[in-house]
């Protein structure tokens, strides 16, 4: 089966080694997305604000591997802080309410980068 890959420009992409995203015939598998500026920089803002960044992205990768945010199987979320959930549950369900997606939400202790806030990966079905 051949790999189609997508990238978004992450500077951490070619220092880890790894694809934004995948696809392998109709499924879509997208990586823990940060809340990362073309630059390279932290979106500014609260939970929601980097939120909505992350959700961006991962649209992004989708419609580049020929897929629709609309056919979104399966969400987890990642939080540093258990009080952002309403927050980051609203801006979640405005992008992907249509999809609605299995959806895990997972509280962490941190990630790469001490201002980052969320993460979320998704799984898409396409045809």
């Amino acid at each position: 089966m051949t790999k189609q890959r997508a990238s978004s420009g992450s500077p951490l992409e070619p220092v880890i080694g790894f694809s934004r995203a995948i696809r392998t015939g109709k499924q879509i598998m997208v990586a823990g997305t940060a809340p990362i500026e073309p630059d390279g920089s932290t979106t500014p803002g609260d939970a929601a604000a980097q939120m909505e960044r992350c959700c961006a992205i991962i649209a992004q990768a989708i419609a580049d591997l020929g897929g629709e945010i609309a056919d979104t199987v399966r969400t987890c979320i990642y939080l540093t802080d258990r009080a952002d959930f309403p927050a980051v549950a609203a801006v979640h369900g405005r992008w992907f309410g249509v999809a609605r997606p299995a959806t895990t939400t997972v509280i962490v202790s941190g990630f790469i980068k001490p201002e980052w806030r969320v993460e979320i990966e998704a799984e898409t079905l396409s045809l």
